[in-house]
């Protein structure tokens, strides 16, 4: 018997054909798998985009002490006045390019603080930006605590350098007492496009590529299921002949 026979027998044996299916099943079945999950992703997406939709457009409704999961990208508003001195700039990319934003606290009336990210300066107008006096009126869209750092950088309080609009750990570091709301507020544009601090740059538009990659992956599993029935046929097909 010749290598080729040898090899040709091996290909249609029990044991091969077995190892083929359950490996064609286990492809088929992770990417099947991949595509159901994209395809939950696309609705939570979807959702989220509704919902930041809905809320970054609605009448500003009174800044709550407290905020829940469900309150991230709300308009809110505020009253109160700022306390410039205890500023925290944290690093920032934006359309605009690299700088900071100016994370300022604000006191209201009640004496509760706020932390307000007022807008960004670029990386040379780090000090240069408006410093308004006496009451202030703000609105804005509300977002939940960024504790800990940025992507693959901590916070450093004590060096005073900041990569995330971490609400306690800035407050922490600045010596604000009193009742402190556990959100922060990214506040409206309220100058000309030239003034710093530039307010109004939060990102409310999300990429949205989930049915692109749902796709992909369920053609994916229709190419292994094909090529799995092909082999299967040439299979029967040389035990016939």
């Amino acid at each position: 018997m010749t290598a080729a026979q040898d090899g040709e027998r091996s290909s249609r044996s029990p044991a091969f054909m077995i190892g083929l299916t359950l490996i064609a099943l286990f492809f088929f079945a992770g990417f099947c798998a991949l595509g159901a999950w994209q395809v939950q992703r696309l609705g939570w997406k979807r959702d989220l985009i509704a919902r930041v939709d809905a809320r970054s457009h609605a009448l500003p409704l009174p800044a709550p002490r407290a905020a829940a999961r469900a309150d991230e990208y709300r308009r809110v508003k505020i009253s109160g006045h700022f306390l410039h001195d205890q500023t925290a700039l944290v690093q920032a990319v934006t359309v605009r390019g690299p700088g900071f934003w100016v994370l300022t606290p604000l006191v209201t009336d009640r004496g509760l603080t706020l932390i307000v990210n007022r807008g960004f300066v670029p990386l040379d107008k780090r000090r240069d930006y408006a410093r308004p006096q006496g009451k202030v009126h703000v609105a804005g869209l509300l977002r939940l605590n960024e504790p800990g750092g940025g992507f693959l950088r901590s916070n450093d309080p004590a060096a005073d350098r900041w990569y995330s609009r971490d609400v306690e750990a800035i407050a922490d570091a600045r010596g604000i007492k009193g009742p402190l709301a556990d959100y922060f507020i990214d506040a409206e544009a309220v100058d000309g496009p030239d003034s710093l601090p530039v307010g109004g740059l939060t990102v409310v538009k999300f990429p949205n590529s989930h049915l692109q990659y749902a796709i992909i992956w369920f053609v994916l599993a229709a190419m292994v299921a094909g090529a799995y029935m092909f082999v299967m046929r040439q299979a029967r097909k040389d035990r016939r002949g």
